[in-house]
């Protein structure tokens, strides 16, 4: 487990230029260090936020994208192509405009895909597809990921990880249905917490004053039962990114000064 590290910046726009100029960064040096990469994406205003930014960087040509594997920490259980779905949003904000190899790209399954409208049976092809994915170096039924990023729901969710359900108590199973969600639509796919923490650096993502209260809990020793933030966590590195209204009710303690 390592000890989150936070970065706040000055306003919702900043925080996404600088984190997209960080997942260059950290794609384009793990693909000089092991010939590819590996991006767990996340949707929501910040998630999409972060691909705009990224797409309309200069230096994403840095990233060779034909070596660079995408999966989804979660996604909305709709019919393929519905504009809710991440995997829409993504392609819209940028995965459409650069050369990605499509077989790299694991698109979390749709309700009118293979397993049709089975929620749970969609969950375990994904996660039958990650564990296809590992290598023996993996050390378990999930790749190393390079980057997992997540947003931070109002309510400390993330993925599709909400408060008390049944998801977030999952100790064993990669992948989960997810039904009953407290924010609509009811049923989804998502990661583990588990498979979350299978990735090297796990990076949440919250900005906004409605995310303040939320960052407050998850960062202020909170369980994860009770709050599902606080228990995502990367291998080497745990990066909490947030703009100034989101981190207003932190303790300037917990961050530098020069970050803000």
């Amino acid at each position: 487990m390592s000890a989150p590290q936070l970065v706040v910046h000055r306003d919702k726009e900043l925080m996404a230029q600088a984190a997209a100029a960080r997942l260059i960064t950290k794609i384009v040096d793990a693909q000089a260090a092991r010939g590819s990469a590996s991006v767990v994406l996340t949707g929501g205003r910040n998630g999409n936020g972060l691909l705009a930014a990224l797409a309309g960087s200069p230096a994403r040509d840095a990233i060779d994208w034909s070596r660079l594997d995408l999966w989804w920490g979660d996604e909305r259980f709709l019919p393929g192509g519905d504009p809710e779905r991440n995997v829409t949003q993504a392609r819209e904000a940028l995965l459409d405009a650069v050369a990605l190899d499509p077989s790299r790209v694991h698109a979390m399954p749709a309700s009118d895909g293979p397993h049709g409208g089975d929620a749970d049976a969609a969950a375990a092809g994904y996660a039958a597809e990650l564990a296809a994915a590992a290598g023996p170096e993996d050390h378990g039924p999930v790749p190393t990921f390079d980057v997992l990023m997540l947003g931070v729901g109002p309510d400390t969710h993330v993925a599709s990880l909400f408060p008390e359900l049944p998801a977030v108590r999952e100790t064993e199973r990669t992948v989960v249905g997810v039904h009953g969600a407290p924010k609509p639509p009811a049923t989804r796919v998502s990661l583990t917490l588990p498979a979350i923490r299978a990735a090297r650096e796990v990076w949440l993502l919250a900005a906004g004053e409605d995310k303040a209260e939320a960052a407050e809990i998850a960062l202020s020793g909170a369980g994860e039962i009770q709050a599902p933030a606080a228990g995502a966590y990367g291998r080497s590195r745990t990066l909490w990114l947030l703009d100034a209204a989101a981190a207003s009710r932190l303790p300037r303690a917990l961050y530098p000064p020069a970050s803000a």
